[in-house]
């Protein structure tokens, strides 16, 4: 059986001095929690001083970005060999935002996914169609464009497989407050891991898939409710104590249900 998994992304929020507040009081906001794999993927200040907070805690640390070289003149870059050496286990690859705003196409993610799984990271691998794709009914096809184009030069064999995460998050859903319904997000993770089974077969049912656009403490249980969605990518509900735990809790408490 997978087990849920609830990533938060903060994007560019929070200071040094603001993930140390937040570390001081989540923790104890999730005492009762079990059973749940939560990742913060912070700003990289922020990340070395995360990983020592995080120790002795249930919380695992994990970065928004990385370049897929290890060493070289990259201005303003950070490799995988630094995120391994404070600690980090997951990163965030090919997040919309880096698609719009930055340029970054399925080449260049395809370079990141693989030098994250050749250098023992955790991508977190975000896949979406925009407003325009949905309403052209092209969300299938951009999908299967996204996913084979990452994972084309990956080589992910049974190990490095079972490694990575799908975060479904449609880009006309992030941030509006109007997420995909549960349904329609179910629907998208079954038709993304038949296009892993394609592939790789039975080993599609270890890949996790989580859903990200718009999720909140009160709408959470509408996907990890169902079959293959196995947890969330989570943005401004992550940011304050209460809410990102709500938002954990909610998910806890269903599962004991």
């Amino acid at each position: 059986m997978r087990k849920k998994l609830i990533v938060a992304n903060w994007k560019m929020h929070k200071t040094l001095a603001e993930t140390e507040k937040f570390m001081q009081r989540f923790p104890n906001e999730i005492e009762e929690v079990s059973g749940i794999e939560i990742v913060i993927c912070a700003p990289f200040i922020s990340l070395g001083r995360l990983v020592d907070l995080m120790r002795g805690t249930p919380l695992n640390p994990g970065a928004q970005n990385m370049h897929w070289q290890k060493e070289g003149a990259y201005t303003g870059e950070i490799s995988p060999l630094m995120l391994k050496e404070i600690g980090v286990k997951y990163v965030i690859i090919g997040h919309s935002e880096r698609r719009k705003y930055f340029g970054e196409n399925d080449v260049i993610i395809n370079k990141k996914t693989t030098a994250a799984l050749n250098n023992g990271l955790i991508p977190i691998l975000c896949l979406g169609e925009n407003l325009e794709e949905r309403r052209s009914k092209k969300t299938e096809k951009v999908l299967k464009e996204q996913l084979y184009g990452a994972l084309d030069e990956a080589d992910p064999g049974e190990e490095k497989l079972q490694r990575i995460v799908l975060a479904y998050e449609p880009v006309w859903a992030i941030g509006t407050g109007t997420p995909a319904g549960g349904d329609e997000a179910a629907d998208v993770a079954g038709y993304l891991r038949s296009l892993l089974n394609r592939k790789w077969g039975a080993l599609s049912e270890k890949v996790r898939i989580l859903y990200g656009g718009s999720v909140n403490e009160d709408n959470i249980t509408q996907f990890t409710g169902k079959k293959d969605i196995d947890g969330a990518l989570v943005g401004g509900s992550s940011l304050k104590e209460s809410s990102f735990a709500g938002l954990i809790k909610a998910v806890f408490y269903e599962g004991r249900s």
